[in-house]
């Protein structure tokens, strides 16, 4: 029952057909007694500087988790931004502070890295490959450099933007060996496909899977099924894969720290979840 004294927190992003996030968060608040709703709100780019600001004044909105394709703009648009948000270029969530004034901070990278951890894979001088060099890409790159990550592979059709990513993340972690401009995953023991490549029907694979190692882990941030065709194909090769949905899950225990909720488990959250089998609209965080 939502009532005046109902916690918002919105989830702003465009399309919203395709978004998962208020299915696992509102069952969940509604079996842990928490008095908060996740609301999609679907604003265009055009007008997200705009509907920002006006969302600082709604009283009981508490903050917002952001998605495609405001998380790198949102970066330009708050007062003060924790360092993964920095380091990603990118923010996926907002907390609104007394003043009226934004907070961001990026648990995409996070919720990517505990998802493999959860495998029971090292990330302390393993040798990875991302595809993707936007605001999710960022992010993971950057969370893998924190976790220990001895090299990295930066691949993105703007060359530009893998370019920046590289020298962002070497501000941070000079002693990181970070490359740009290959995507053959030959010789990696983590493949990432950090691209919206697996959306739609006939789109290309991000990677050639014949280069893939067998022992390798291949993760794709794809949440438009389970396995996505790139999955499947790494599969194929008999390699372990992470699908993109496990991120959203291991994500979610930091926002819930971050807006000041009660904690829970990946665990906790997927068996309260309220998510359809299947959909026909490309899945969004």
């Amino acid at each position: 029952m939502i009532s005046g004294r109902t916690i918002l927190i919105a989830h702003l992003g465009h399309p919203t057909e395709g978004f998962r996030a208020p299915m696992i968060y509102n069952p969940w608040f509604e079996k842990a007694g928490v008095d908060a709703v996740v609301v999609p709100m679907g604003v265009q780019a055009a007008d997200y500087p705009a509907a920002l600001a006006t969302l600082a004044r709604v009283t009981n909105l508490h903050g917002a988790l952001v998605t495609m394709p405001h998380k790198v703009s949102t970066l330009s648009l708050v007062a003060e931004a924790s360092p993964a948000a920095r380091i990603a270029g990118a923010c996926n969530a907002l907390l609104k502070r007394p003043d009226g004034s934004w907070f961001g901070d990026q648990f995409d990278g996070a919720g990517f890295v505990r998802g493999v951890q959860r495998r029971g894979r090292a990330l302390e001088g393993v040798r990875a490959i991302v595809a993707g060099a936007g605001g999710v890409g960022s992010a993971i790159a950057a969370a893998l450099a924190a976790a220990g990550a001895a090299q990295l592979m930066l691949f993105d059709r703007n060359a530009a933007a893998a370019t920046s990513l590289r020298e962002r993340l070497l501000a941070h972690y000079p002693a990181l060996r970070v490359e740009t401009g290959s995507n053959d995953p030959a010789g990696f023991e983590l493949v990432v496909n950090a691209t919206p490549l697996g959306m739609r029907d006939g789109d290309p694979l991000p990677f050639d899977p014949s280069r893939i190692a067998s022992s390798a882990l291949v993760g794709d941030v794809v949440m438009q099924s389970t396995m996505t065709p790139f999955l499947c194909a790494a599969r194929g090769r008999g390699c372990e894969t992470q699908p993109g949905i496990d991120m959203l899950f291991e994500m979610i225990p930091a926002y819930l720290e971050f807006f000041g909720f009660p904690s829970a488990t990946s665990d906790d959250l997927r068996a309260a979840a309220a998510l359809p089998e299947h959909g026909t609209r490309p899945i969004q965080a």
